[in-house]
């Protein structure tokens, strides 16, 4: 009776600490064949972000530059507005400190470049890898994208109707605003369970769910959230865990 407790703990605590290995040193691949890729909220740069230590580093207002804290510098990404899928080609800059909860710190020109909703900056930052027909594209075209920002100053953009009325939609929040945490995907329902038991144990958050995507893939998730405070507020408890790949999800 003795052996067979004992066996059934040391199974446990060996699945506990593969499945601990794994989601705590979940790194970012950034191999031919995996390239790094967030769905979540940006921060529009803004000297006062700076000034008020909210983020390290500087960012020229017309420059095609991100900071990312997943990738490394001089990487070349893509950064799509999820809302209304206009997407541009931007780089990586220099390390710098920003909100856990954002996925990217974007300069002004790249937010206006596709008419980011300041309210709700829902982005994807996907990393471009080296064999990519973006690479070619852009090589092709950003020194002359380099001299326009150079000279154009960025501005707001407005919308005209069919009635003529000066819209700005720029900054409309999505009539459904309905969001939630993407923690991580794995292959067996019981590994999912393990890591909700961890994060109920470890952090505020108690009500983690899990949602069966398909038939290998369990998904542990929180939420959905209505406004922007509440999924602030979880994403940040769960932070503390130390994922490297949380993703916020908009849902349908």
């Amino acid at each position: 009776m003795l052996y067979k407790k004992l066996l059934i703990l040391c199974c446990f605590i060996l699945l506990n600490n593969c499945t601990t290995t794994t989601l705590t040193n979940n790194k970012i691949s950034n191999s031919l064949n995996d390239p790094f890729i967030n769905k979540g909220f940006s921060l529009i740069y803004n000297d006062k972000f700076y000034n008020d230590k909210i983020i390290s580093k500087k960012i020229d207002e017309r420059s095609l530059v991100i900071f990312q804290k997943n990738l490394k510098k001089n990487s070349i990404v893509k950064i799509t507005n999820i809302l209304n899928n206009k997407s541009i080609i931007g780089t990586v800059g220099s390390n710098a400190n920003y909100p856990l909860f954002n996925n990217a710190v974007l300069s002004v020109r790249i937010a206006d470049e596709i008419d980011l909703n300041e309210n709700e900056p829902y982005v994807e930052i996907l990393e471009v890898l080296q064999d990519s027909i973006f690479v070619a594209k852009r090589a092709k075209t950003f020194e002359e994208e380099k001299n326009i920002a150079n000279k154009a100053p960025v501005n707001n953009i407005s919308i005209s109707n069919l009635n003529i009325e000066e819209v700005n939609t720029k900054n409309e929040i999505s009539k459904k605003f309905s969001y939630e945490i993407k923690i991580a995907d794995f292959y067996f329902n019981d590994t999912a369970s393990l890591l909700v038991n961890r994060i109920t144990n470890e952090t505020m958050i108690k009500d983690v769910k899990i949602k069966k995507i398909d038939e290998k893939k369990y998904r542990v998730y929180v939420g959905p959230f209505n406004n922007i405070n509440s999924l602030k507020k979880s994403f940040n408890d769960i932070s503390i865990l130390e994922f490297e790949n949380i993703e916020i999800l908009k849902n349908d």
